[in-house]
C-alpha cells in the first residue's frame, strides 16, 4: 500500500490533468479494495482506481464506508455529498490535489482591479455571444444584462403562454414570490446553484471569491450559474408552469433531467478552467507545502531556520535616519499550478429500491367464546 498523504511526495500523487473529473454514484454501496474504490449495487460492481478520480460525488441512496473515504482522502480526492445529479450541494470534504494552485491564481485576480475587470468581462462575454465587451464598464455591463433578462422574459411569456410580471423573491421564504412562476424560477436556480458549488469545490477553486458577485459565502457560485439561467432556469419555469407542473420538486427534477442530457457538469468544469486560467497561460508549480517569504516568494517548508535569522532585530535603534530604511520590493507574483482536470465524466447509478412487500392478509381467529 502507498504512504498515506502526509508522508507521500507530492509527484506520487496523479496529477489532477489525468484524471476522471467526477464520477457520480447514486443508490449503491461504496467500499474499500486495496487502492481501489468498489462501488456496489443490485445491478453491478464497479471497481474505480482512487487516486484516478478528481471529485467523487455521492448522490441519494449511498451508503459509504470510513475505509472507503479514507482511501480517497488518501489519493486527494474531492468527496462531495449531493442531490440528485449533482442539483444539491450538501457538504465536502478535501480539495482534489495537494496544491493551492488554483486558489492562489483565483485570490490573485480577484484582488487587483484590472485582472477582476477582465474576469468579469470574460463572464458577460459568454453571455453575450459575438458583441466585444473588452472596453465595457461594470455599470455598461450590468444594464446590458438586465437588459437581456427583460427581453428574456418577454420572449418565454409569449412562447409560453404564460403571464410575466417581474422578478419577485425572498431569500429563504419560497412562497414570498406570491406566484407559481416565480416559485419555480428560484428553486431552479437553486438546484442549479447547487451542482456549480460542487464543480468549484471539487476542482479546488473558492466558492466565496466571486468576481461580478460579492459579500457573499458563495459569491463565485452565483457568477458561474448566472452564465446558464438563460439556457437552463428560465425556459424550464416557464415550461413547467404553463404544463402546470408547479411544485418546486418539479424544477429540481427538471433541472436534474436536463443536467444529466445536456452533461452540464463537464461544461461548468471547463467553464471554470477557462475563465481562472486562460488558454495561452502556463501556471505551472509544484504541488508542494511552502512558506511564504516577503522577499523571496516562498521557501521550503519541514526546515529550522533558527541557524538563519536572528531571534532578535538587527537593528531597533530609533536614531536610524528613516531614508535609510529601505522598504522591501513587492515580490514578483508565484508561478501558479494550472487549473487542470480531466474532461471525463462517469455516473454510476444502482437500479430504483424495491418497494417494501405489503404483509399478506391472514384469516382473522374466531373471536373467543363468552363465558358468562
Amino acid at each position: 500500500m502507498a504512504d498515506p498523504w502526509w508522508k507521500a511526495d507530492p509527484h506520487d500523487l496523479h496529477r489532477i490533468v489525468d484524471r476522471v473529473s467526477s464520477v457520480y454514484v447514486e443508490r449503491s454501496h461504496l467500499d474499500r479494495d486495496e487502492n481501489a474504490i468498489v462501488i456496489i449495487n443490485k445491478r453491478e460492481t464497479v471497481r474505480v482506481p482512487a487516486a484516478m478520480i478528481a471529485v467523487m460525488l455521492l448522490g441519494p441512496g449511498t451508503r459509504v464506508t470510513h475505509g472507503a473515504i479514507r482511501l480517497l482522502a488518501d489519493s486527494g480526492t474531492a468527496v462531495c455529498w449531493v442531490g440528485e445529479q449533482g442539483v444539491r450541494m450538501y457538504a465536502a470534504g478535501l480539495g482534489p490535489s495537494r496544491g493551492a494552485g488554483l486558489l492562489h491564481r483565483q485570490a490573485w485576480l480577484v484582488t487587483r482591479p484590472k485582472e477582476r475587470l477582465g474576469v468579469a468581462r470574460a463572464m458577460y462575454g459568454m453571455r453575450f455571444p459575438g458583441e466585444n465587451v473588452a472596453q465595457a464598464t461594470m455599470q455598461q455591463l450590468r444594464g446590458r444584462e438586465g437588459a437581456r433578462f427583460r427581453k428574456l422574459y418577454r420572449e418565454h411569456s409569449h412562447r409560453s403562454g404564460v403571464p410575466w410580471d417581474g422578478r419577485v423573491y425572498k431569500t429563504g421564504d419560497a412562497f414570498a414570490a406570491g406566484d407559481d412562476l416565480n416559485r419555480l424560477l428560484s428553486a431552479a436556480n437553486a438546484a442549479l446553484y447547487g451542482i456549480c458549488h460542487a464543480v468549484i469545490v471539487g476542482l479546488g477553486a473558492s466558492p466565496g471569491l466571486g468576481f461580478v458577485h460579492t459579500g457573499s459565502a458563495i459569491s463565485f457560485v452565483l457568477d458561474i450559474a448566472d452564465l446558464y439561467k438563460a439556457e437552463y432556469t428560465i425556459p424550464l419555469a416557464f415550461d413547467l408552469t404553463a404544463q402546470g407542473l408547479t411544485d418546486e420538486r418539479d424544477a429540481r427534477t427538471g433541472l436534474r433531467d436536463q443536467i444529466a442530457e445536456t452533461k452540464l457538469l463537464g461544461r461548468i468544469v471547463h467553464d471554470v478552467k477557462t475563465l481562472l486560467n486562460p488558454p495561452g497561460i502556463d501556471f505551472d508549480t509544484p504541488e508542494t507545502s511552502e512558506l511564504w517569504d516577503e522577499r523571496m516568494g516562498s521557501v521550503a517548508a519541514g526546515v529550522n531556520y533558527a541557524a538563519d535569522a536572528p531571534l532578535e532585530p538587527t537593528n531597533t535603534s530609533p536614531a536610524v535616519h528613516a531614508a535609510d530604511r529601505k522598504e522591501p520590493e513587492e515580490p514578483e507574483p508565484t508561478p501558479l499550478a494550472e487549473a487542470g482536470m480531466g474532461e471525463q465524466h462517469i455516473a454510476i447509478v444502482g437500479p430504483e429500491f424495491d418497494e417494501p412487500a405489503s404483509p399478506e392478509p391472514s384469516e382473522s381467529p374466531e373471536p373467543p367464546e363468552q363465558t358468562p
